[in-house]
């Protein structure tokens, strides 16, 4: 599966791959040892459709494991891209309102400026 971070920042290593691997493991070390086990042809093909369906159950259930886990981080990434874009669009709103407040300040300023600069002149 890959690395991926911990809610502490740490660094950990997923097991989805340590899984397969064992899964693996266990397949084929269990079809070597019934290939060599004195059985009748019949009680050897129920041993290995038992253990095949068996596997089949374990990965299934490792594959839902893993969409949930991947349909989880899907969910929390759009949360925070929303909760993101929010806080964005807010800021922006109130760098426009500061910039629009100031820019009317600066022209009643101007203006007064201007009314008591005519004043004196007259």
């Amino acid at each position: 599966m890959g690395m991926y971070y911990d809610n502490d920042g740490s660094q950990s290593q997923s097991g989805g791959g340590f899984i397969v691997g064992l899964l693996a493991g266990a397949a084929i070390g269990a079809g070597i040892g019934m290939l060599l086990a004195p059985k009748s042809g019949a009680e050897l093909r129920e041993q290995l459709s038992g253990r095949a369906n068996d596997l089949a159950e374990k990965a299934s259930e490792q594959y839902r494991r893993a969409t949930s886990v991947a349909n989880d981080a899907a969910e929390r990434g759009r949360e925070i891209y929303g909760k993101a874009s929010d806080a964005v669009n807010r800021g922006a709103k109130e760098a426009q309102r500061y910039v629009r407040d100031t820019a009317n300040a600066v022209a009643d300023e101007a203006a007064d400026l201007n009314a008591s600069s005519r004043g004196t002149r007259s």
